[in-house]
């Protein structure tokens, strides 16, 4: 029953898609690269021509050194649209809406024959007009220009709720921080019109026909054909006119077209190290058009009122001070972001899913690599999770490559490959002595490591290492006079020397000495079964493998491991989106031997290598799939199910949850993962609101009262103390094992007031 009320939603949702897509506009002149993207279509891949029908739902696109007018039919409005533009044609039954993407576009919208609201929406504004002419500028940055030329138009800054009016010779300005100002029109910063000759005809008669609304007949044949090349028929550019038109070369694109800066400032508490330290922190970010700078000052003081040191001792901790350099978005022809990553997820997610460098901060700071480039029907994604990694031995590296068969076909293939180049470089070892200073006895000091007594003096220079009043060895000496002459010239008097190495510490794990890695390779097949406006829907399904190479032990610190190896099939995925605010995915799994779906997933870096306490009281590391596989269980060979939804209600609030059910005859895996956040704009006094959980491959997630060391859990709430000035709750919370009866949680606690201007 609830498939059949599924498939009812969808089949409607379809009908009312193509009952809309009804013509609202046409062509009249085009020069350059001008594209259109009809409903249904993924690419822009239908070249512009004059006499051209608009329907209802399409998104145009002018390139760089192109430009088009159109004209509404009903009421022969006209739209001129310049160089590096784009934007999609909106019509309900009352609005007329031009949702801009990017770009510059002069609106003469006309003062009679007009039964609709008139609209220009951007993600930040909202411009609405009764009859006016004006031109609308909107960068990738966030800003927007509304710059009136005739009549009266209203201006409304979505973020703040800010509402303006605007008139001949003004503009508004309106940013993505919620800022919006009226502000006279600079003459030198008007846009010169590429078309002055095309004017929006105001004296049509009610007695007009529509077929009088349509452009001259050797320009606009009765049918308009099929813009869409055969298979294997190279694409063709709407030609060049013979004069071409004048003021369109030379301004500046989307990008240039304005730059936005934010600041924030922090005053609070922090935990590092398990210290508590006052923390003042500046956070400013630039938007120059594609490029985005994020940076994080921070200094930190303790109780008597000194800088850590730490963050500024060293050339290479000036690099920590930016916390993001990014450029360009994932669908450009090439982009990066480098410092702090956050869901990261290669392919449909079986290997890394949700990565994130940043569980750790501010004590722990990563700087990330996420890269790529898109050359027609191939793609190539890049990740480093922590370059500063690369000196001790490896990170965590992956690489996707994509290939689209056509976009008649677009059956796209992918191929995925993971490497953990070195699991023990996520142990930390403040002083690089490649000793992690959960066994290092002196974790600030790199000549020294072992102190057997405990009496602060390193083995290397303890002439009493035991502690039993007994001079055993004398430091620079024994080695060069042996013991025997040593203890012959009296120099040595401890009489349980032969003894001695009984009560001395063994030389710690040095990760000098053994390496483990991880490495993961998969490859996907995805089709788009069905994409319009209101919804879309893909399959794919995905082989993944992961590989654990064995490890010799060291000492007792670590007993090593043998070789694993499984793999996971996904057969079939479905994922759909629906009215752009409700993702769903289900997957059908199955694994075989020693495998987990998403093993690098966002808590990675917490579990990727941990302590633990033998029955003996010995501390000992184990690698995340050394956790996992334990248990003789985990590698029998089991099915299920897993499923993820999340949604945007009514711009109120949004969540995010996934549950996967694994079985076998007598085992069960379970992995259970929710996220939910607050829109505070409607709640008085709250600025941030929001929590999540996860609990992955555990025999029951929903334990709430027995956690494991997979259990993550954390919030972060927001107090608005008058405007621009929130106090804000950061806290997360993980388990690990200190030898005693239970699992001990860390708690990660940050405090800070915050300045936003």
């Amino acid at each position: 029953m609830f498939i059949k009320k599924i498939l009812f939603i969808i089949i409607s949702l379809f009908i009312f898609s193509m009952v809309q897509a009804d013509t609202v506009a046409r062509v009249i002149k085009t020069t350059g690269d001008v594209l259109v993207k009809s409903t249904g279509q993924e690419d822009f891949a239908t070249a512009v021509t004059p006499g051209m029908a608009i329907n209802n739902g399409d998104h145009l696109k002018v390139g760089e050194t192109g430009f088009a007018v159109l004209i509404y039919l009903d009421d022969k409005s006209v739209l001129k649209v310049r160089e590096n533009s784009e934007f999609q044609f909106v019509e309900t039954e009352n609005t007329r809406t031009v949702d801009m993407k990017y770009g510059t576009i002069y609106n003469q919208v006309a003062k009679e024959g007009r039964d609709k609201a008139y609209r220009v929406q951007t993600p930040t504004s909202v411009a609405s007009v009764k009859g006016t002419e004006f031109w609308a500028l909107v960068s990738m940055s966030g800003i927007d220009q509304f710059m009136g030329t005739e009549g009266l138009f209203e201006v409304l800054n979505q973020i703040s709720g800010q509402v303006v009016q605007v008139a001949a010779g003004q503009t508004a300005i309106s940013n993505s921080l919620g800022n919006l100002m009226n502000a006279p029109t600079n003459p030198g910063a008007l846009p010169e019109d590429p078309d002055p000759d095309t004017q929006t005809d105001t004296d049509t008669g009610d007695g007009e026909t529509e077929d009088s609304t349509e452009p001259d007949s050797q320009d606009a044949p009765d049918s308009t054909p099929d813009q869409t090349p055969e298979p294997g028929q190279p694409e063709t550019e709407v030609p060049e006119p013979d004069q071409p038109e004048e003021g369109v070369e030379g301004e500046p694109g989307p990008e240039s077209a304005g730059r936005s800066f934010g600041m924030g400032l922090g005053i609070g508490s922090v935990t590092i190290d398990g210290q508590i330290y006052n923390q003042f922190a500046l956070r400013p970010e630039f938007s120059f058009g594609k490029l985005g700078i994020g940076l994080d000052v921070v200094l930190y003081i303790d109780d008597k009122g000194n800088i850590r040191e730490e963050e500024w001792d060293e050339a290479s901790d000036f690099i920590d001070k930016f916390l993001y350099v990014r450029w360009a978005e994932k669908k450009d022809p090439f982009w990066f972001k480098l410092g702090a990553l956050n869901s990261v997820t290669l392919g449909y997610g079986g290997l890394l899913s949700g990565y994130s460098n940043m569980m750790e901060f501010p004590s722990v700071r990563r700087i990330g690599v996420n890269m790529g480039v898109n050359m027609g029907k191939l793609g190539t994604e890049l990740l480093l999770a922590n370059v500063k990694d690369l000196a001790r031995g490896g990170t965590l590296a992956g690489l996707r490559t994509t290939y689209k068969v056509s976009k008649t076909f677009p059956l796209t293939v992918g191929l995925n490959v993971i490497a953990d180049l070195n699991q023990f470089s996520g142990l930390k070892d403040k002083d690089d002595d490649s000793y992690p200073d959960v066994f290092d006895d002196f974790v600030d000091d790199d000549k020294y490591f072992k102190d057997s007594d405990g009496d602060g003096i390193a083995d290397e220079i303890d002439p009493d290492r035991d502690n039993n009043g007994y001079t055993d060895w004398i430091p620079g000496v024994m080695n060069d006079l042996g013991v025997d002459s040593i203890t012959a010239a009296g120099m040595i008097n401890d009489p349980f020397l032969t003894t001695i190495e009984s009560r001395l510490k063994t030389d710690p794990f040095s990760t000098a000495d053994v390496t483990a890695r991880a490495f993961g390779f998969g490859f996907d097949l995805g089709y788009p079964v069905f994409q319009n406006k209101f919804i879309g829907l893909d399959v794919y399904t995905e082989f993944n493998h992961l590989q654990f190479p064995s490890t010799n032990s060291s000492g007792i610190s670590y007993d090593g491991r043998k070789s694993t190896s499984g793999s996971g099939i996904t057969i079939p995925g479905v994922r759909a989106n629906i009215l752009k605010s409700i993702n769903l995915m289900v997957e059908y799994r199955i694994k075989q031997d020693y495998f987990v779906s998403g093993f690098f997933d966002q808590s990675y870096d917490l579990v990727r290598v941990l302590p633990f306490y033998d029955n003996d009281g010995n501390v000992k590391i184990r690698t995340r799939d050394m956790q996992l596989f334990a248990d003789s269980t985990s590698s029998v060979n089991a099915s299920g199910y897993f499923g993820s939804a999340s949604a945007d209600i009514l711009n109120i609030a949004s969540f995010s949850a996934s549950y996967a059910n694994m079985k076998a005859d007598t085992v069960e895996f379970n992995s259970f993962f929710a996220q939910a956040s607050i829109n505070t704009d409607f709640i008085p006094k709250l600025s941030i609101a929001s929590a999540y959980y996860m609990r992955n491959n555990d025999e029951n997630p929903f334990d709430f009262g027995n956690p494991s060391e997979n259990t993550i859990l954390g919030y972060k709430l927001g107090y608005e103390v008058s405007k621009g000035v929130s106090l804000i709750w950061d806290f997360r919370q993980f388990y690990r094992d200190t030898g005693g009866e239970e699992l001990e949680p860390v708690k990660m606690t940050t405090i800070e007031t915050a300045f936003s201007f």
